[in-house]
């Protein structure tokens, strides 16, 4: 009886192995030696300080990543795939599957297009990974998208969004593709005597739509995420991208403009800061390698996140190079430089750079980051 218990597990098991047409596991393994130091100087004293670190650090070239996908051929065109992507930092092995938070999404594709329903990257960060030549990773990450990720920001759904229902255009467009998401707040609506009372906090809509032939690649996007919905204020990030690369040969270009608005809405005044940034970079071919550059700025409007400054703004030059030892395993090196203009107080990783070795506290005694610099040097390697 047994042995027929087994048996059978074992064919019922075999019959879903065939009727799914395919699942891969997959994923990156990224380590390196990362040194990341920022300076700060106080206006009032003159007195400058400077933190730095060495760190063993991952996903300085690609994000560290395993997870499975699997495509079903429903016939007649149709398709259902799921994916499921989890994070993992194998510099210490802390984080292994615990979850899927990276992506986990099911959905059903035809000629229509794609329906995908679950946790995904959101429109508007596409274009700061895509046309950023070092793919929003290590060091070299543009200012466009670790500003406008900040916890200054506060904005939740900047890289990713649960809960969303995505629609996605077919591939036979002749070069034309596009997405529209709606992300869910699932927040509970209750009425009583008292009224109505609902939020809207958590929810994400957004867009993008591009043309991609041959050399040219060129996105808009625009989304809007509701970071903070009560009786008293209601916070809204707005994010509009355009992106564009141009591949030549012997080189290719990126280019991103982005604007982010902050907006306040307390029932009594609406008000808003506003972060306007831009990036142009280029790679270049070397051999089996690649040289990567960038130079990104963000301008921040007087008074947002507490700057006062006239003009303030971050300016970030990057340089780095990626030697590909086969089609999996590559090393790589890069090197970066912010500084800060005008109370612009970005710091990379050492967030604590902008409060820590002044004593005397208080606005305008407080000291304000006036550069960082990271270097990463690394391997990766990709199954």
């Amino acid at each position: 009886m047994k042995k027929s218990l087994t048996a059978l597990a074992a064919l019922t098991v075999t019959g879903l192995a065939c009727a799914q047409s395919s699942v891969t596991l997959f994923g990156v393994i990224d380590a390196g030696v990362s040194y990341q130091s920022a300076t700060s100087r106080n206006a009032i004293t003159g007195i400058t300080s400077k933190q730095s670190q060495w760190s063993l650090a991952n996903s300085g070239y690609n994000s560290s990543r395993i997870g499975f996908r699997g495509t079903e051929d429903l016939g007649g065109g149709l398709a259902a795939s799921f994916w499921l992507e989890a994070p993992i930092t194998n510099d210490d092995g802390a984080t292994g599957i615990a979850n899927f938070n990276r992506r986990s999404t099911v959905s059903l594709s035809g000629g229509f297009g794609e329906v995908r329903l679950g946790r995904d990257y959101t429109a508007t960060f596409w274009n700061d990974t895509v046309f950023d030549p070092f793919g929003t990773n290590g060091s070299g990450t543009n200012v466009i998208s670790t500003v406008s990720a900040s916890t200054g920001i506060g904005n939740s759904n900047y890289t990713r969004a649960s809960n969303m229902v995505a629609y996605f255009l077919p591939p036979n467009l002749g070069g034309f593709y596009g997405q529209v998401q709606y992300s869910l707040n699932e927040n509970v609506r209750s009425t009583d005597v008292t009224g109505t009372t609902s939020s809207s906090a958590g929810r994400y809509v957004g867009g993008r739509f591009g043309y991609a032939n041959g050399p040219l690649d060129i996105a808009l996007a625009a989304g809007q995420n509701v970071a903070v919905d009560t009786t008293t204020l209601t916070r809204k990030v707005q994010t509009v991208n355009l992106g564009a690369s141009y591949d030549f040969g012997p080189v290719k270009l990126f280019g991103e403009i982005s604007n982010v608005q902050n907006k306040f809405d307390t029932g009594l005044a609406n008000t808003h800061d506003s972060y306007k940034g831009y990036l142009i970079g280029a790679t270049v071919p070397v051999g089996p390698g690649l040289i990567r550059a960038s130079y990104s700025t963000v301008r921040y409007n007087e008074g947002a996140a507490g700057i006062f400054g006239e003009d303030p703004r971050v300016n970030k030059l990057a340089l780095g190079y990626v030697h590909n030892l086969s089609k999996r395993t590559a090393l790589y090196a890069t090197i970066a430089r912010v500084s800060n203009r005008n109370d612009a107080a970005y710091t990379g990783s050492l967030t604590a750079a902008s409060t820590t070795g002044y004593g005397t506290t208080g606005v305008g005694y407080t000291g304000l980051p006036k550069s960082s610099t990271g270097y990463d040097f690394g391997i990766r390697h990709a199954f």
